[in-house]
């Protein structure tokens, strides 16, 4: 039987932390911009934590 990949888009969004923990990046943050205020950008620069409700389909996705 052959491998599982792990699916491309995921790897690219995602990293793991060392407790094992998701991490994700804000959406809103592409383009647009100078309609945004300065505070909202800064805010959204910063990595977040994929919320445990998804944590499962994320890690499925990763094959963890």
């Amino acid at each position: 039987m052959p491998k599982v990949k792990t699916h491309s888009g995921a790897k690219k969004r995602f990293a793991l932390t060392a407790k094992g923990k998701i991490k994700r990046k804000h959406a809103f943050k592409n383009h647009m911009l100078d309609k945004k205020q300065t505070k909202q950008k800064r805010r959204l620069t910063h990595t977040a934590l994929v919320h445990k409700s998804d944590k499962g389909r994320i890690e499925k996705l990763l094959r963890i």
